[in-house]
């Protein structure tokens, strides 16, 4: 007699040997290729090069050397670290047929991305915080603001920061990926992933809740906080040429950690199930990538002592 042999399914851990993603991007429209690969060619440059001067001004410049302008030093190295981990894989998937990234590439990008994300909130409030100290204390600062103060809340940032990532991404090296790979978005992020694994992820998205409220809402509301009680020291401003000044910085900077702070807080508050990327995508560029870009106007640019040393900068390139 014929013996039967038993039907062997493939075991869960041959279905999970997904080797690489593909990256859909922004668009499959091929007229639109061009036309974005130019945008966000111009966008990196501009956010690498700005912060990139930033950077050197402040390290090549000893009067730059206090707290406010080393949490700026801070944000720059963060911006380059964030717009780095995404923009130029998406520009080389952009001129390339294959629109592949490897799995190891995928996730050292997630790490990347997550470690700038919650390193730049993070960095917000200690900024805020900064401010907040200089204006409403202003005899007080240097001895509140000293050296130990400075290098602790950065310690504070970083481990902040390095842990929310490991967290993260240990959590998404756990799930397994035996369908599509095929990644409906222009980076390997978390939402996007989820959406791939076919076992559970109720932890995954459980931590990304509870990171977005005590990081994202938490460190937004810290840094209003903060703003507020700036405010109600600019009030008490007498000259009116005072006030303009320090609303319209003020302004500027809640402006661009509200731009910042809301996408954020949109994105990961929401199950899996949820998300809807063409839409996402764009509220994913404000975070990921126009931040980063305004971040050295808003923050730097506009600073006197930081366009003094700007410019001692230019002037050595030049000669």
């Amino acid at each position: 007699p014929v013996q039967c042999l038993p039907f062997n399914r493939p075991s869960r851990m041959n279905q999970s040997n997904i080797t690489e993603f593909i990256i859909l991007g922004f668009t499959q429209n091929p007229e639109l290729q061009g036309i974005l690969f130019l945008v966000f060619l111009f966008i990196y440059l501009v956010a690498f090069l700005g912060n990139m001067l930033i950077v050197i001004a402040i390290l090549c410049n000893n009067t730059l050397h206090t707290p406010m302008y080393v949490f700026l030093l801070a944000l720059a190295i963060v911006d380059i670290i964030c717009t780095t981990s995404i923009i130029p894989k998406m520009l080389g998937t952009m001129m390339m047929s294959g629109k592949t990234i490897s799995y190891g590439g995928c996730m050292a990008q997630l790490f990347f991305f997550t470690w700038s994300l919650g390193a730049e909130m993070v960095l917000f409030t200690t900024m805020a915080y900064d401010r907040y100290i200089a204006i409403c204390f202003p005899l007080h600062y240097s001895t509140i603001m000293n050296h130990h103060m400075c290098v602790a809340l950065l310690s504070i940032v970083m481990a902040v920061a390095v842990t929310n990532s490991w967290v993260h991404t240990g959590l998404i090296l756990k799930l397994t990926f035996c369908g599509p790979n095929t990644i409906d978005h222009f980076f390997c992020e978390i939402p996007a992933l989820l959406v791939l694994s076919c076992s559970p992820v109720r932890m995954n998205e459980m931590m990304v809740y509870v990171a977005d409220i005590t990081l994202a809402i938490g460190d937004f509301t810290l840094t209003c906080i903060s703003y507020g009680f700036i405010v109600a020291a600019i009030l008490r401003i007498h000259t009116a040429e005072g006030k303009q000044k320090a609303f319209s910085t003020c302004s500027s900077h809640l402006i661009v950690v509200s731009l910042y702070y809301s996408p954020v807080i949109y994105t990961y508050i929401r199950p899996a199930s949820s998300y809807t990327f063409k839409k996402d995508k764009v509220v994913a560029a404000v975070y990921a990538l126009v931040t980063p870009t305004l971040n050295p106007i808003v923050y730097s640019f506009r600073n006197k002592k930081m366009q003094a040393g700007i410019r001692k900068v230019l002037a050595f390139l030049k000669h």
